[in-house]
């Protein structure tokens, strides 16, 4: 009997722990009763002795469960919630039912007062982001990062029994945003990337299955990277998720249609640059060599132009045998009108002056030295 009770009392005292681990109190009587329990079991077992040494044993059993039953409750219940940043977020307490016999319902933050009802009127608002619904859960609007704490509710009711003393210790995380893949089948790459979101956790699926560390590089938090080597179509998905929010967005990628390699491309490209410098060369050096044969088609006319005029100027002088005649007429300069001669006169005069010149005509004809002026 006594190890049937000894194996009862570790058991609450396990849970009794993790319930109130600053209960030193609750920690070392039990401990201490549960090894005095155990020798004396021990000692009945090997010695074999009287029943009176089992009562003994039966007494203080009793006594360890009646000191455990009346401090039961004496530790606050110590609960995680988790809220969105950004929104509102109400703490309820669960297991309790609202009624007309409570009176007096008190929320803590950080042993801070920060709301209370009393008679069914709220007061002591710390913030006026505070408020009380009508079943006792505290409600608070724009969930801030410093709303993250611990926060506890006590409960009495009119005759001052404590009805509920219970902690919870808020966490406040940022909701996960939209996910954002890209992929590149040159390189053979799929990346899957969020922007915000607290301690997000990313995992990614191909067809279906999940893909452990070994195939999927993880970047960072926020980035997760897979390498494939096949042509064939793919089908991933991309789950981003914290305790707050998730997010999924899935993708098929097929690279047979897409299959141009970087190094083709890059050999096309490079081998188009190749012919169009060739082909502006070519069309360079054509125009070069035509300008320069019709700079010496230009030289050559020039040349027998030139070579033509000097024969020409050559052979003028030996066009005749003899010295061409002299015709006075054109060669002589005309002489002064005071000394022309009368005689080579074209024009005859007037008929009225032709009585006036008879008598010249008769006039003895010039002399010799005038003759000769007349020549030179």
């Amino acid at each position: 009997m006594c190890v049937c009770v000894c194996v009862c009392v570790l058991c609450y005292c396990k849970r009794s722990k993790k319930e109130a681990r600053g209960s030193a109190l609750r920690g070392w009587i039990p401990l201490v009763c549960l090894q005095f329990l155990l020798q004396e079991e021990l000692r009945i077992i090997t010695r074999k002795r009287t029943p009176k040494m089992s009562l003994t044993c039966q007494i203080l059993a009793s006594f360890l469960l009646i000191f455990i039953v009346s401090t039961k409750g004496a530790a606050p219940e110590n609960n995680v919630v988790w809220g969105t940043l950004g929104h509102d977020f109400d703490l309820n307490i669960s297991g309790f039912q609202m009624n007309d016999n409570i009176d007096d319902i008190r929320w803590e933050k950080d042993k801070t007062l920060i709301a209370r009802v009393k008679n069914g009127k709220l007061k002591d608002l710390k913030d006026e982001r505070y408020n009380v619904s009508t079943n006792g859960a505290l409600k608070i609007k724009h969930l801030k990062t410093e709303d993250s704490d611990t926060y506890r509710v006590v409960i009495y009711k009119i005759d001052g029994k404590n009805v509920l003393d219970k902690t919870f210790q808020l966490k406040i995380q940022e909701e996960i945003s939209t996910l954002d893949m890209f992929w590149n089948c040159s390189n053979r790459n799929l990346t899957c990337e969020i922007k915000n979101g607290t301690n997000p956790e990313l995992i990614l699926y191909l067809d279906g299955t999940v893909l452990g560390r070994a195939v999927s590089k993880t970047i960072s938090q926020k980035i997760a990277a897979k390498k494939w080597t096949t042509k064939r179509s793919m089908s991933f998905n991309c789950t981003a998720r914290n305790e707050v929010s998730e997010q999924s967005r899935g993708v098929t990628i097929n690279c047979s249609e897409k299959g141009l390699d970087i190094y083709l491309i890059a050999g096309i490209c490079g081998g188009g640059i190749i012919f169009v410098s060739f082909m502006t060369l070519l069309i360079f050096y054509i125009n070069k060599r035509k300008r320069q044969k019709s700079r010496k088609n230009d030289e050559e006319l020039e040349i027998r132009t030139r070579r033509a005029t000097a024969k020409e100027r050559h052979r003028k002088p030996r066009q005749g045998p003899g010295p061409a005649p002299q015709n006075p007429a054109v060669s002589q300069p005309p002489p002064p009108p005071s000394h022309r001669p009368q005689a080579h006169c074209h024009r005859p005069p007037p008929p009225s002056h032709r009585v006036q010149h008879h008598p010249q005509k008769k006039s003895p004809p010039p002399s010799g030295a005038q003759v000769h002026q007349q020549k030179d």
